[in-house]
């Protein structure tokens, strides 16, 4: 029951999450992800197999954490403006949505923990909180397709294009390989996070 409740919850989160690239997008002058139906909550828009049920499940069930991504949302970058910073804007904006609920809750919890509020919505609002931070950080990685590969290429000159093309060719490999051999060791930062947002120990 607990894993389906945490797997409710990171699936609305990477709804969101992508969601916010699509608009981000379309600001910027790319209406792909609206043209292909992707500015919607609907979470069957959204979902990928592998990213959104196995990894999760393996995850959680190798470390009591889940980890998970969607069908990422379409766009064309040579429809973005105002330049090369432009597809860079549109990675952050997914972090960045879950960084926001993130800190919503937070002052949910927060505010909970002060008034003596009820115990169950302090622990599924830091569980909000926690799922979200876990994919703000994890997206930040620098890893193709994550979020962070794309803030990362923003700041290559365009005569590395070939070093962009090899890590995005074994950027899958390299996904798999860190979110089961390295990500024990950015944890860390998530729970100091955690700790700042809602003022618990995690």
């Amino acid at each position: 029951m607990e894993f389906i409740f945490q797997i409710l919850i990171l699936i609305m989160s990477i709804v969101v999450h992508e969601v916010a690239h699509g608009y981000a997008a379309m600001l910027l002058g790319d209406n792909t992800a609206k043209y292909e139906g992707r500015l919607t909550l609907n979470p069957i828009k959204h979902l990928d197999p592998v990213g959104s049920f196995i990894v999760p499940l393996l995850s959680y069930q190798l470390g009591g954490f889940i980890i998970g991504w969607a069908k990422p949302v379409p766009y064309n970058p040579y429809n973005l403006r105002p330049g090369r910073w432009s597809e860079a804007i549109v990675a952050g904006a997914g972090p960045l949505s879950n960084i926001t609920i993130a800190i919503i809750f937070g002052f949910v919890v927060r505010g909970a923990v002060a008034t003596g509020g009820s115990l169950a919505l302090v622990e599924i609002s830091s569980l909000i909180v926690l799922i979200n931070i876990i994919l703000a950080v994890f997206n930040l990685m620098p890893i193709p397709p994550l979020d962070g590969s794309k803030l990362l290429f923003a700041l290559f000159p365009e005569n590395l294009s070939q070093f962009r093309a090899f890590f995005e060719r074994y950027g899958m490999i390299l996904l798999i390989f860190f979110v089961f051999f390295l990500w024990q060791l950015i944890f860390p930062v998530v729970v100091l996070i955690f700790q700042l947002i809602t003022g618990l120990a995690l």
